[in-house]
């Protein structure tokens, strides 16, 4: 059984106190930033590689095909452990509603996310187009179905309008942190890994817009000649603040709403302190209420799953 809503809204507080703490050794926290981005792109060339040839032979499934094969991006995500942006505005706006952590600790972790999603993204893009991984079964004269799914995918983007790329994107991030939050509910990895296969499959067979897959996608289009850098910037313009409406407003807030309804909140009222980023991971612990000194003086802090 799903562990109840308010302790469950507790770890997510928790886990967003863990990650305004870790932001402040930057590099180590681009470094697991980078590493969401690139497990995001290798859902997109399985995407492209496997469902390229249904889309060519302009079959039914193709869509089916693609949803089915995605759901490994975020079992990477959260197995492997790496911080995914769209993931983060759900926790980081629960840890704010909750009140352990404050603005400035949302906007580290959010920005930070969010920059080291995109350098990892179109770093594997790169690794991919040097590999040609894209031009397999191309025939003379012709490029292969997974780039010609790539090139298709990033023209159909660049047609839509940029409501229409906002409220793709809203519709997208919903059900991205429905995975998580189903997931963190759960004590079970074999419930896990079947919540977050569904909802991928529902929000990619459905079409909607995720903003770390997009970088990889039109990093792969750059490469190939069928995208500017112009078309990439453009399309993140709409769907990261849709992916925040999306995932941090309609589950994040609206579960932190529902969890407390019933119940004083139970976690510390007063912000973390914020202190400046590259300062010891120690005195930030000291320094947090008192909690998780590292002399074993005072509690040990309670241990956040490691979910993005």
């Amino acid at each position: 059984m799903p562990i109840p809503i308010p302790a469950a809204l507790d770890e997510s507080a928790a886990l967003a106190r863990t990650k305004a703490m870790q932001v402040r050794r930057l590099p180590r926290y681009l470094a697991a930033s980078v590493l969401a981005g690139a497990f995001v792109g290798v859902a997109v060339v399985l995407l492209a590689s496997v469902a390229g040839p249904f889309v060519a032979a302009s079959a039914p499934s193709a869509k089916l095909v693609q949803g089915a094969v995605f759901g490994v991006a975020l079992t990477l995500v959260v197995f492997a452990g790496a911080e995914l942006f769209t993931g983060n505005v759900m926790y980081m706006l629960q840890g704010l509603s909750a009140r352990t952590i404050g603005f400035g600790g949302l906007m580290a972790v959010w920005v930070a996310s969010l920059v080291g999603n995109l350098i990892g993204s179109i770093g594997f893009a790169a690794m991919v187009h040097a590999g040609g991984t894209m031009t397999t079964g191309a025939s003379a004269g012709k490029i292969g179905p997974g780039e010609a799914l790539i090139a298709g995918a990033v023209e159909a983007k660049n047609m839509a309008t940029g409501t229409q790329l906002f409220w793709r994107s809203v519709l997208c991030n919903a059900l991205v942190c429905l995975a998580l939050w189903m997931a963190g509910r759960t004590r079970s990895d074999a419930a896990k890994l079947v919540v977050l296969w569904w909802a991928l499959l529902a929000f990619i067979a459905s079409g909607f817009e995720h903003s770390v897959a997009n970088m990889t996608l039109f990093g792969l289009g750059i490469f190939q000649g069928h995208a500017a850098w112009g078309d990439l910037w453009r399309n993140l313009a709409w769907t990261v603040p849709g992916n925040i409406v999306g995932g941090g407003v309609l589950v994040g807030l609206a579960y932190a709403w529902v969890g407390r309804a019933d119940r004083p909140v139970t976690v510390a009222p007063e912000p973390i302190p914020e202190p400046a980023i590259d300062a010891p991971l120690g005195r930030l612990l000291q320094r947090g209420n008192g909690q998780g000194s590292p002399d074993g003086q005072g509690p040990e802090p309670a241990q956040a799953p490691a979910i993005p």
